[in-house]
């Protein structure tokens, strides 16, 4: 069941979105050759907190940290840890926060440093121009299949493919609410979207094929043929001026 939100509960999820959007912003800061994925989850955590929020991620079903940092054919939900990220290295970095009971979620990707690859820079590249294309689709009157539809158009057309298993989600009490959001689909599908709607779209897009391993830690999502992967992600509400992206930066 879809969970409508009213004009109050928005302006909390705008105020969470603002503390995911100052989290991303303070942990870009940090990424370079050298640094831990512990020490980013770190920053991330500190930052949330110094707002008055709780991070939403930190115990999810378990989750041991404040941040997912995904590396290269890592495509979500990587854990912080001792790793050292490296020259060249694609990162994409999923925050999560609570203001008042209500979630903010985003997601960015960048390359450190100098690309090893054209198609590192192009993945990226591709992935946000995805995530734009969806979020554009947002509009009430609209069908929610038209935002999975325009992803899946941008990253195909660029010779890429998008993970099938792990889709967008509603967000608001809680982290993950209906609707589903796929990255892919036909048009014209689905519920119509209308105010109230708050949803966070999240293409998922990898170099190779679509199909995605989970690992053992039970967390961590790979590409099935260890092609390199990217991830984007705003949360959107349909506000009664319209669509609008509450973890903008």
């Amino acid at each position: 069941m879809i969970v409508y939100k009213s004009r109050e509960e928005i302006d909390k999820m705008r105020r969470a979105g603002r503390i995911v959007a100052a989290a991303i912003d303070a942990v870009l800061e940090k990424v370079r050759s050298g640094i831990s994925t512990k020490a980013l989850d770190a920053v991330a955590e500190q930052v949330i907190r110094n707002e008055g929020a709780t991070p939403s991620f930190l115990g999810y079903r378990g989750y041991p940290a404040s941040l997912c940092a995904s590396i290269n054919d890592q495509i979500v939900h990587g854990i912080p840890g001792e790793r050292i990220i490296e020259e060249g290295d694609i990162v994409s970095l999923d925050f999560g926060a609570i203001w008042e009971g209500f979630h903010g979620d985003s997601a960015v990707s960048i390359v450190v440093g100098k690309a090893r690859s054209a198609e590192a820079e192009e993945l990226v590249r591709v992935t946000e121009e995805a995530l734009n294309a969806g979020i554009a689709q947002i509009k009430a009157g609209g069908h929610l299949s038209d935002v999975g539809h325009a992803v899946q158009q941008v990253a195909e057309g660029a010779g890429f493919s998008v993970v099938r298993e792990y889709v967008g989600h509603g967000i608001g009490r809680h982290l993950h609410e209906d609707p589903q959001v796929p990255n892919f689909g036909s048009p014209g599908r689905g519920p119509t979207m209308r105010e109230g709607l708050v949803i966070a779209v999240e293409p998922m897009v990898n170099a190779g094929g679509w199909e995605t391993v989970l690992m053992p830690d039970k967390w961590t999502v790979v590409t099935a043929d260890g092609s390199l992967s990217a991830h984007f992600e705003h949360t959107i509400a349909i506000t009664e001026d319209g669509p609008e992206v509450l973890t903008a930066r």
